[in-house]
């Protein structure tokens, strides 16, 4: 249809870059763009920490899982909450209250997809790096975030060294509700379960014999990060 909607809909995870700078030109206007991004009441309660040093760079691809793309991206860019600098300005203020948190990480997200899509539209590509979340307290002293500031997830953005192919999606039919919420029709989920099968045999690699929803309902069978409440608790964050 446009530009625009033709770079979103051709998301792909790129985990493999070529060892190429990304311009100050370019990376001014990715950031500019994330800084573009709606905010809640115009709160501006994100911080991105730009990684440069390599010896740090390594540290947090092993504290992510060993995810060696978090290293040899060519920038990296670690997306927090943070009210610590709304808390220098007046200490009146009360980052402890769980909607403020949701606000932060709702922007968080917001910010960095904007910051992926302007990279994208310049022929980059990139990958969220949750597994940050896998030892929070670590990354925190590494990247000596203070009070009220709490790390969310990575970002990695490079030259793509690889063209995947499209993960497919859950029809409109199955995220879109009109009017209020409808019972889902198991029968979708199905036939987008073989859609991901068959996606999957084509794979040349991390081929899975497993459909979307019993990979996803394995998953969340399980707890996961556990500690995330307590490290949010003891940044001063969601604590009401």
């Amino acid at each position: 249809m446009n530009q625009v909607i033709d770079t979103i809909t051709s998301h792909r995870s790129i985990r493999a870059f070529k060892d190429q700078p990304i311009s100050k030109i370019q990376l001014d206007a990715i950031i500019a763009s994330g800084i573009a991004a709606s905010s809640s009441s115009l709160l501006q309660a994100v911080s991105i920490i730009r990684v440069t040093e390599q010896e740090k760079r390594l540290k947090l691809a092993e504290l992510a899982g060993n995810q060696p793309y978090v290293a040899s991206a060519a920038e990296f860019l670690v997306f927090c909450i943070d009210y610590q600098r709304h808390y220098t300005l007046d200490n009146n203020v009360h980052p402890e209250f769980m909607e403020l948190t949701l606000i932060g990480a709702i922007d968080a997200g917001i910010m960095a997809q904007n910051c992926l899509l302007a990279a994208e539209s310049l022929q980059l590509g990139g990958v969220y790096i949750g597994g940050l979340r896998n030892s929070p307290y670590e990354v925190d002293q590494l990247l000596e975030l203070p009070p009220y500031c709490a790390v969310l997830f990575g970002l990695c953005l490079g030259h793509p060294d690889q063209h995947p192919q499209l993960k497919p999606r859950l029809s409109p039919e199955v995220i879109v509700h009109e009017n209020a919420y409808q019972p889902l029709e198991v029968g979708s989920v199905k036939q987008y379960d073989q859609i991901m099968l068959d996606y999957y045999q084509t794979r040349s690699s991390n081929s899975k014999q497993q459909g979307w929803s019993e990979q996803t309902c394995n998953k969340l069978a399980q707890e996961s990060r556990p500690y995330m409440q307590d490290y949010f608790h003891c940044k001063g964050l969601a604590k009401k």
